[in-house]
């Protein structure tokens, strides 16, 4: 690794970290006042930065609030671009969702620690993030339609609807199993539950993509 790589190296890790902890900072006052309570002056004050400072690593306040899930973004598409030889696109969506409803992902809405079911909470009871949560499934919509044209061979019509019900499919299955915690249960009474659902949803799936070749 040369100097100016190894410069560039530190200075993106640098960045990471800062993002990281100006998020951090905006949760940790979003779940104790409400996300409509807080202003962006009040997060910047609390991270020790100014507002410019802020805006520059997020444009907008829900982006704040979003950064802990900014991960997943494009997921579904990197699964199907990233399958086994021979696995269909289909066939990989669905062991990936049941790895990581194991794995207790909070993705899958199947997580029952305190602090992440309190930012669920946010999230579903504020319309605003609520508004930027559709965009962003769809955007995974289209990186998904497009990953599944290019190498499941459906075309595009064909590539968008399937898109579509696998992302609304994994958006309902997480709804379910956050509200299964909600109302008091534990993550391993749910889990068994959670895994049928999924395979009840990718069999619906499964019955009119086969004929596609998906």
């Amino acid at each position: 690794m040369n100097e100016e790589t190894e410069t560039t190296g530190l200075r993106e890790r640098k960045k990471q970290r800062t993002r990281q902890a100006l998020s951090d900072a905006a949760i940790a006052l979003f779940l104790e006042r409400g996300f409509d309570q807080v202003s962006v002056a009040e997060v910047a004050a609390a991270a020790e930065v100014s507002k410019p400072t802020l805006f520059r690593y997020f444009p907008a306040k829900e982006d704040l609030a979003l950064h802990r899930i900014a991960d997943h973004q494009g997921e579904a598409a990197r699964v199907v671009r990233g399958r086994a030889p021979g696995q269909s696109p289909l066939a990989a969506l669905r062991a990936h969702f049941h790895a990581r409803l194991d794995a207790r992902d909070p993705i899958t809405g199947l997580c029952d620690v305190p602090a992440v079911l309190a930012f669920r909470d946010m999230l579903y009871s504020t319309p605003s993030l609520q508004s930027r949560l559709v965009r962003y499934a769809d955007e995974d919509e289209r990186a998904l339609a497009a990953a599944l044209s290019e190498t499941g061979g459906a075309d595009e019509v064909t590539a968008r609807l399937a898109a579509a019900q696998i992302i609304a499919v994994h958006h309902v299955l997480a709804h379910e199993n956050w509200r299964r915690l909600a109302a008091g249960r534990i993550t391993d009474d749910v889990l068994r539950a959670a895994h049928a659902d999924a395979g009840r949803a990718y069999d619906l799936l499964g019955a009119g993509f086969t004929a596609q070749g998906l």
